[in-house]
């Protein structure tokens, strides 16, 4: 009996064990695969993250171009308006200097002329240009309404002006 009981006992650890080296077995098994996937998801992980890089640094390239031509557009376009704006004040000046030279009243009947057409800001522009006394002599000429009315802008025109000097 206590020999049956040694053998029973014997066959219990012999079969414990084995269960022990299959479930050890197993688990380095399972361990190598997770190990493996591990591997796998690192490979992946990294190769995304290199294709992210790759396509922020082009796209950051690509804003930077943008921003490059974007500034380049503006400054052509400032550099044209200035262009616009100094043609504009050369033929304001020469203008103004042509209507200096004319007589009172055919300056006053051109003025009246290209109110009545809706270019009062033209006039305004030259009738500023022009010598004070001249201003004084057309306006005897040119129609109440419209003296009154380059008479206002005048006064709106001075008073914007001082403000700002």
């Amino acid at each position: 009996m206590l020999l049956r009981l040694a053998i029973l006992i014997l066959f219990f650890n012999l079969i414990s064990l084995s269960a022990q080296e299959v479930n050890s077995a197993t688990l380095v098994k399972q361990r190598i695969e997770i190990t493996e996937l591990k591997k796998d998801l690192n490979n992946f992980y990294n190769k995304k993250e290199a294709e992210y890089q790759t396509r922020k640094k082009e796209l950051d390239n690509l804003l930077a171009k943008i921003e490059k031509e974007k500034k380049e557009i503006q400054d052509l376009r400032d550099e044209n308006k200035q262009l616009l704006e100094n043609i504009k004040g050369e033929v304001d000046s020469k203008t103004a200097n042509i209507f200096n030279k004319m007589k009172p009243k055919i300056a006053a009947d051109i003025f009246n002329q290209m109110i009545r057409e809706g270019k009062i800001e033209d006039v305004f522009d030259i009738i500023i240009r022009l010598k004070e006394a001249k201003v004084t002599s057309l306006m005897k000429y040119m129609s109440p309404e419209n003296a009154s009315l380059l008479t206002q802008m005048l006064q709106d025109y001075k008073l914007n002006n001082k403000s700002e000097g």
